[in-house]
Parts: structure tokens; sequence; C-alpha cells
């Protein structure tokens, strides 16, 4: 890792120029008790206002650089007076094709906590894109779901604007992915700085994430349980920089440490350095996990913009959206999702056990024809699964939800199996795909593609006529 006397000086200095210059949400105006919130923007406004009757409408008015500036430290010093919560959920968000992946992530947030738990809690968002259009329309769709978190406090919004981050020739390697995860780092960044001192313990999140029910009281219950153990960071999710808990006395030199070294690593592999650089050694895996991705599929048109379609092939397979949990262990190279793509990307991990299995959670239920499961390479069949079968799960309960009921399609045949789904019983309402390893294997093991192909409307039509 290579860093400067002067380049270090800047990026520490970084930190305290946030406070000045950071665009966010800014109480403005007192009617009958009530706080009127705005978004406000660099030179720009994203002007946005909440009122008591919850409704939302755009200013057209500009206010000037000196205003902003006068309204945010008018704001940050009424921030750090306001109520410190027990837990900081921190979201960093970008554009992604799924345009309500950050508000499914907060709806699932929201709806897994009880009302006594999010008096424990804020949620804490950085709009981290400079796009103009994108800020409106984010905040605005944002504010008309989640009014009442926002006048409760319980909901903040920020944006650090893009003045702020190195050049882009400042960034190494710029055709490769080190521009993306360099800005993801200082996002990051950003985010953890203004979180510093408004909560007890930070919770790192991802816009696309699912959470289990009531995860503030296992949480709490597990910090309770690690006491006499002194701990950096417990995680309670095995993927990514999902889950990661942190103390939020911590935040100011993790902040630190992402600007003096964004450029080095992406951040889930920066994190675990930090954690051992604060002597804790080892991960501490807290299970059941309780956050997991949400993804969602779209295709590319000839110009490159995402569209809501998820597939072109007519005979290909269709796997609708979904969720994928596993226990098996994921590493930084592979993750689980990529077994659902339909792309050429693998989940790859080592050494399973019996009982392990790659779970999808389908969105919402769908009548199935066709399931396809393919492990191992494609050349030579290597790390392909010995011993697995394919199951079908039904009646979905939770949040994330669990299907409570499954049944088994078929078992693997060197490592593969391409079935139709015959039987009416198992068709129908199929909420869960899930492979299952039935004895325990060293080495690797490849799930290359699990492919689900949905019964088209013509054929449905025609089954429930003959039923």
């Amino acid at each position: 890792m290579r860093c400067s006397i002067r380049r270090c000086f800047l990026t520490s200095v970084g930190i305290g120029f946030l406070w000045l210059f950071i665009t966010l949400k800014v109480p403005t105006e007192i009617e009958d008790d009530q706080n009127v919130m705005t978004i406000q923007g660099q030179v720009y406004d994203v002007p946005l206002s909440v009122s008591q009757e919850d409704s939302y409408s755009r200013r057209e008015d500009l206010r000037p650089l000196e205003e902003w500036q006068n309204l945010t430290s008018k704001y940050m010093k009424k921030i750090q007076q306001r109520r410190k919560t027990w837990l900081m959920v921190g979201i960093s968000s970008v554009p992604r094709p799924d345009q309500n992946s950050l508000s499914y992530t907060l709806l699932s947030l929201f709806r897994a906590t009880s009302k006594i738990e999010q008096k424990r809690l804020t949620v804490l968002v950085h709009l981290a894109d400079s796009d103009l259009t994108w800020l409106r329309e984010t905040t605005v769709h944002i504010s008309s779901l989640f009014s009442p978190q926002i006048l409760a406090g319980q909901l903040l919004l920020i944006h650090a604007p893009s003045d702020i981050y190195p050049t882009v020739d400042d960034v190494r390697d710029k055709a490769t992915q080190a521009e993306f995860y360099s800005k993801q780092n200082i996002d990051h960044a950003f985010l953890m700085s203004f979180a510093t001192k408004l909560s007890d313990y930070f919770l790192l999140l991802e816009d696309n994430a699912f959470c289990a029910p009531n995860f503030v009281t296992h949480i709490h219950w597990k910090v309770n349980a690690m006491r006499s153990d002194p701990w950096v960071m417990l995680e309670f999710s095995n993927m990514g920089f999902l889950g990661k808990l942190f103390h939020s006395r911590d935040l100011p030199v993790l902040s630190h440490f992402l600007l003096l070294f964004y450029k080095e690593k992406p951040l889930n592999r920066l994190i675990p350095h930090f954690r051992t650089l604060l002597a804790q050694k080892n991960p501490i895996l807290c299970r059941p996990f309780l956050f997991y991705h949400r993804i969602s599929y779209f295709t590319y048109n000839d110009s490159q913009k995402a569209t809501p379609v998820r597939k072109k092939n007519p005979y290909g397979p269709d796997n609708p959206p979904g969720a994928i949990f596993t226990d098996m262990k994921v590493f930084d190279v592979h993750f689980p999702w990529e077994a659902y793509t339909l792309d050429e990307s693998f989940f790859w991990t080592h050494n399973v056990s019996a009982g392990n299995h790659l779970t999808v959670i389908l969105n919402h239920p769908v009548n199935l024809n066709r399931v396809q499961v393919l492990t191992g390479t494609i050349v030579d069949g290597k790390y392909a699964l010995e011993k697995g079968q394919v199951e079908l799960g039904y009646d979905p309960e939770g949040m994330p939800q669990y299907c409570t009921s499954f049944a088994v399609l078929g078992h693997l045949l060197e490592g593969q199996m391409d079935q139709e789904v015959f039987l009416r019983s198992l068709r129908y309402n199929v909420s869960c795909v899930r492979v299952v390893v039935k004895a325990n294997q060293l080495g690797g093991l490849i799930i290359r593609h699990i492919h689900l192909w949905e019964e088209n409307a013509k054929e449905a039509e025609a089954t429930e006529s003959w039923r």
C-alpha cells in the first residue's frame, strides 16, 4: 500500500471538510411543532419538502452557495444535539438497473423492526452519485414512501458533492474495476464519518438487502453476550461487507483508513485488514445470518441502457427475481448469487458438508415447468457436486421469507440435473428452489447454474381447463 506524506495529509483533512461541504437534509422552518425538512444541493437545490400532511412538492427557487453553507452549518449543530440512538444503520446507494432496489431495502428494514426497536434505530443513507436527476427522483420517491420515519428522525439522507472526491486521473487503472471500488471506498468513508457520535453501534448494509425479522433485538442480544470478549467487528452476514457491525467510536479511524487506502483494494477486502489492525485476528460470524442480498435481472439494449426485460431468448430460462441464501462459506471472488445469473458467472466454495444448501427464494410464487442445475467446470466436470438433490419449496413465511415445506424434485447425476416438472402438485406456486448437499465433500464445489423455466400463460390456461 502506497501513499505519500502529502496524500496522507490531504486525505486526513478530507474528513474535516466533509462536515462543511456535505449535502444533506436540512430543517428550514418549524410549523405547528413539526419539522419541515428539505434536501439541499450544492449551488443547486434538490428541493423536496415534507409537510405535516405528508405531501411533497418540488420548489423551483435556487439558493446561492453562501446560503447553502449557512444552512448546512446550522444543521450540523442541530444534528449533533439530536438524541443518540443505540444503532445506526448505514447504507451507501448508487444508481442501479433496478431503480427500486434502495426502496425495497428500506421497506424490508422498517418492516423487520418493531416500534420498540425503531426507537433504538436510525437509518442513514448516503446518495452517492452526482446525477441531479437521479438525486431528485430518489429523494422524491423515498420521501413519499417513508415520511413517518423521516419526520420521526429515524431516516436521514445525505449527499457528498462530487468535488470532494479525487479526480478520475488520480484513480489508478480506471479502465479496470479499480475506479469503481475506489469511489465505493470513499462513499463509505464519508458515510461513516457522518455517522460518528450519532449512535453506540454502526451496522453497514448495502442497498440491495433483505433484513431478518427483529434483527435489532438479535444484534442487541449478541452484543450483550460479547461484553466480556473484546471485538472490533461482528459479522451478521457472510456476503461481502453486508451486515458488518462496528463500535461507533471506531468510525473516525475506519473512515480515515478507507480514505488513506481507497485505491488499494475493494471495501470488502479492506475491512478485514482494519479488523486485524485493531487486534481482532479472526472473524466473528454470528449465526443465524440476518442479512441477505436481493437480486433482480435486467438485460441491455443496443444503447447499453438497462431495461426491465429478463431475457431475449424465448427458449432460454426465465429465472424470476429472487434472493439467494446459503450456509456454505462465501469467498470474495465468486458469490452465491452468481449461480443464479443468466451469464457465465458461478458460485465457488470449498469443503462442503452434508446438509449445506444454496436456496433461491423467489420474490413471488411461480409455476415452474422445468429446473436445471449444473455444477462443476464445463470442460472436465471438476468440482461437481458428488451427491446432492434439488427441492422445491412452498408456503413462504417471515421477513426475509423462508419456505415452510419442501418436496424433492430429483437427484443430481454426475453433478447435473435437468428435469421437467410433470406433477401438477409440484408445479404450482413454487416459492423456493434449493440445492442440498447429501454427503461431505472435500475440495472445491462449483455451482455453475440454477436455471428456472416458468409455465407460460397458454400452457397454464390449457392445464387449468383440463383440470
